[in-house]
């Protein structure tokens, strides 16, 4: 018997798919336009590597993050219509797919929701020129005004959203331009500190910013595969929508900063702090259209969340699950926790670097198709995640680098890392024969 998230599973038919430039680019381009991508960016990267370098490693990301983060479950819901609930199955069991990636991807959007609204609050009251500070009651209030419209938004009606999210989508890429213009007069001046150059430093916490970032929504590109009507729709979708937005949401930003210290406009390595430092009506203005350009993403986080732990549990009606995962995500972020962006995306990039390394090697040991669900918890997965999570998630000091003279940090592309281990540990436990045996889809699917 098949869980019911299976077993009345239909994949989506190909009259109702549509070119990669009406749907997988354009939403993916959204997604590294939204300010969590690029607020903090340039704090551990350009701050200690030249601009020129910091450019080529977003280059690589964006090349690394479409070839082995997105590539495969982009494949895989192209070729079978489904989402990536139904297509993990094949690497995590049908009993073990209620946790992997189900529920998992559910809770880090709970995450994802309380980095939205953080900066969302934090950009609105920077552009009503009040001071923006967690644990603050200005700082509580519009915390949970947003977050509680957000969710309901994504609870009740993500439809309506999606419907302008292409307008708003243009808000930060013409935000970003402004403040590239208004700064740019600098660039040529910016050069790293001496005692702060770092140039594998630099290049590598780019690496692990940008996967980190891109993890949960490359997994998710199984979502997006499942309205690509073939092949060239994967390939264009993603080469557009991840590497080359990366490039440019990711470049704007670290070009306005580096503007920004080589006119001493700021010596902030924080976006907002940049845009604040134009200062006049322009610089308010630009602080709340970056907080309503944030809407889509907001309200797609809540819906994710919503609709991950309702397909799991759907004894819990969507509304009240989605406004649950909303009430954490907004205490996360009145706290100050969500501000924290690069261990959040340490952690996001741990926990689906080796899920989808896994995926990967499923697909290819199942010549480049999807293998079907299979019967129970599939140990291949789930011992090929807990082995690539723990390869993300602790410290490794194998390259102890310095970054500056009083502190010592060890940074390495350990999402990178976890991907790798999840594909190795998988392709060797299949081969042992650790994984379990297939079950049949029913047959209307």
């Amino acid at each position: 018997m098949l869980p019911d998230y299976l077993a009345k599973a239909v994949p989506n038919p190909m009259g109702k798919r549509a070119p990669w430039y009406a749907n997988t680019a354009p939403t993916y381009a959204g997604i590294f336009l939204w300010i969590a991508f690029y607020q903090q960016m340039a704090g551990g990267t350009l701050q200690h590597g030249g601009l020129a370098l910091c450019l080529v490693a977003l280059a690589v990301a964006g090349i690394l993050s479409y070839a082995l983060y997105y590539r495969v479950p982009a494949m895989l819901g192209m070729k079978t219509g489904f989402p990536l609930y139904v297509v993990g199955s094949s690497t995590f069991g049908t009993a073990g797919g209620y946790v992997m990636p189900g529920l998992l991807m559910g809770v880090l959007q709970i995450g994802w929701f309380a980095v939205g609204t953080f900066f969302s609050a934090d950009y609105i009251l920077r552009g009503m020129g009040m001071a923006s500070k967690p644990g603050t009651l200005s700082f509580g209030i519009v915390c949970v005004l947003w977050g509680g419209a957000m969710a309901f938004a994504g609870a009740k009606g993500v439809q309506y959203v999606s419907k302008i999210a292409l307008f708003l989508n243009a808000i930060p890429l013409l935000m970003l331009l402004v403040v590239f213009f208004q700064t740019s007069g600098g660039i040529s001046n910016y050069q790293v500190a001496a005692a702060q150059e770092n140039s594998f430093g630099a290049f590598t916490t780019m690496i692990a910013i940008v996967i980190g970032f891109f993890a949960t929504a490359g997994a998710a590109g199984a979502d997006f595969g499942m309205n690509a009507r073939d092949e060239r729709d994967v390939r264009w979708g993603g080469l557009v929508g991840i590497t080359l937005a990366v490039l440019v949401a990711g470049g704007l930003p670290l070009l306005a900063v580096a503007g920004a210290h080589g006119s001493g406009l700021t010596q902030s390595w924080d976006f907002g702090e940049v845009v604040q430092a134009i200062g006049g009506p322009i610089a308010s203005a630009m602080l709340f259209l970056f907080a309503i350009a944030s809407i889509p993403a907001s309200c797609f986080c809540a819906f994710i969340a919503g609709n991950s732990f309702n397909t799991m549990i759907p004894s819990v009606p969507r509304v009240s699950s989605t406004m649950a995962a909303a009430a954490v995500g907004v205490l996360l972020a009145i706290t100050g926790v969500a501000a924290n962006l690069i261990g959040f995306f340490t952690i996001v990039g741990a926990s689906f670097g080796p899920i989808i390394g896994a995926m990967v090697a499923d697909y290819l040991l199942a010549g480049k198709k999807w293998s079907g669900p299979r019967e129970g918890v599939n140990m291949a997965g789930y011992i090929a995640w807990a082995v690539g999570f723990i390869v993300g998630i602790l410290p490794l000091d194998v390259l102890p680098i310095t970054l500056s003279p009083e502190t010592k940090s060890y940074v390495q592309p350990a999402v990178v890392y976890s991907f790798i281990v999840g594909f190795v540990v998988y392709y060797a436990l299949a081969k042992a024969g650790l994984q379990s045996k297939t079950v049949a889809m029913p047959k209307a699917a």
